[in-house]
């Protein structure tokens, strides 16, 4: 029974690093595509030639910010959920390891790093989303 519970931990963490590979490849990916678009608008709108409706131009770039906004606060309670599941799965494997007397083969210390791991994570979505929501501005 022990070696399903152990490979039923593992299968979990395997799919928990697979669901926060998602999160944050997808919201750093459309952070810069928007990033891309909305500057793209930015700079047409500088253009005297081409100068495109201010008013929808400025519209358009509101609604991607919103939508960064969203894709962001959900990735990154992605992320938070993502860490906190991380940590108590590795404790119930720290914990199995411990009845069975093989914990030395597994440094806790482990846990302090994957936290600071996940912190980095969030750290990046939230710039990257900052970043692709102000810079189109300051291109205006």
């Amino acid at each position: 029974m022990i070696e399903y519970v152990h490979k039923h931990i593992t299968s979990e963490l395997n799919q928990n690093a697979r669901t926060d590979t998602i999160f944050i490849l997808t919201s750093i990916i459309l952070n810069l595509i928007t990033l891309a678009v909305n500057s793209s608008i930015a700079a047409a709108s500088n253009r005297p030639v081409q100068r495109p409706d201010d008013t929808s131009s400025l519209v358009v770039m509101f609604v991607f910010i919103c939508l960064i906004i969203v894709v962001n606060l959900v990735a990154v309670i992605g992320l938070i959920k993502g860490k906190s599941t991380r940590e108590k799965l590795l404790k119930g494997l720290i914990d199995m390891y411990k009845d069975q007397n093989v914990d030395k083969y597994y440094d806790a210390s482990l846990l302090s790093n994957y936290n600071l791991r996940y912190n980095l994570f969030i750290l990046v979505v939230v710039v990257t989303g900052v970043i692709a929501s102000i810079v189109p501005f300051i291109l205006r």
